[in-house]
């Protein structure tokens, strides 16, 4: 998943950073806020971790005008302030939650993992296309009760495939949603994990669940 952050902190922003990667998002980062209005009107995101306290236009001003163009990224809003007052300026403000400095790393995972949920194909942790089970908490794959070991990246395009389940997933839609804004559209590395996902999850089953849509990208299913 592709995550704008939005921390004018750099030592907080490296944090955040270093575990969402660890993660398997895809991250971009900006220090401002009007950067990061550019990058939210330029870019598609499933999520942003917005920090409340920023230079010239704050983290409120930014959730008012990307909701007021029509973005519908989930936001969690970071901030040292905590009182009762802040919280609901920063949720009416259009954030979906609000996490206070200073915080664990594992609950800010914990809550974007939460958020991904909120609006996704399913409300619980688990994906499912046929016989084949993805859970998004503990990254693991099964297919008819045999594990599937996966690597950070695999995980990564095996996820974005099933969220979007039966669907066209495009090759510039794969790029977007599992590597940062630095992805060269002209590498061949998504065939290279498709082709490794193939050989993990379809060689020895029926029916076969990636399917090429050709001149589009891939599908997920276990249509016939």
């Amino acid at each position: 998943m592709r995550v704008l952050v939005v921390e004018d902190e750099v030592r907080m922003a490296a944090l955040i950073r270093q575990a969402l990667e660890e993660e398997t998002y895809a991250v971009d980062m900006v220090g401002t806020g009007a950067d990061a209005l550019d990058w939210l009107r330029a870019a598609d995101y499933d999520l942003v971790v917005l920090d409340l306290m920023l230079p010239a236009v704050d983290g409120l001003q930014v959730c008012r005008d990307y909701r007021a163009g029509g973005g519908q990224a989930a936001i969690l809003m970071l901030t040292a302030r905590d009182t009762l007052h802040d919280r609901v300026s920063g949720l009416d403000s259009g954030a979906d939650d609000y996490l206070v400095k200073p915080f664990a790393v594992p609950e800010l995972l914990a809550r974007l993992r939460a958020l991904s949920r909120r609006d996704g194909p399913s409300k619980t942790t688990t994906l499912r296309v046929g016989a084949l089970t993805l859970n998004t908490a503990t990254k693991r794959a099964e297919r008819d009760s045999r594990s599937i070991d996966l690597t950070a990246l695999e995980y990564a395009v095996l996820e974005c495939l099933m969220r979007h389940a039966r669907q066209v997933v495009t090759r510039d839609q794969l790029i977007s949603h599992v590597w940062n804004a630095d992805f060269s559209s002209g590498s061949k590395l998504i065939e290279v994990y498709i082709y490794q996902l193939r050989k993990k999850i379809d060689d020895g089953h029926e029916p076969k669940l990636i399917r090429t849509a050709r001149g589009l990208g891939y599908r997920m299913s276990d249509d016939d």
